[in-house]
């Protein structure tokens, strides 16, 4: 059964997608053509550019990141505490409702 997460722009525009469990949010974000999610790398965390700010109340929620991404976070100037690459989040029946904010593509 597909989740509903919520991605909003760097400009404050929401959109609703629909996601099915097992994909990544990386994936579901190029599936409905999310603004500021590049994904130039094809989803194997080599690139960061399919940055997100997940919503603080759910940071917890997911595994912590890899060396890899954090690495490939710390060359970005935008990152926050709450940044991960999408491609790095699986989604889950339990993210229903769940937000997320897109960098702006530099």
């Amino acid at each position: 059964m597909p989740v509903h997460i919520t991605f909003i722009d760097s400009a404050g525009t929401p959109r609703m997608v629909e996601a099915n469990p097992g994909m990544s949010v990386m994936q579901a974000a190029k599936a409905n053509s999310i603004p500021e999610i590049d994904a130039d790398c094809g989803g194997v965390c080599s690139c960061a550019s399919c940055h997100v700010y997940v919503d603080p109340a759910w940071i917890e929620r997911f595994p912590p990141m890899s060396k890899i991404e954090n690495a490939l976070l710390s060359l970005l100037t935008e990152r926050q505490e709450n940044s991960r690459l999408s491609c790095q989040l699986q989604v889950t029946e339990e993210m229903e409702g769940l937000t997320f904010r897109t960098a702006l593509s530099t």
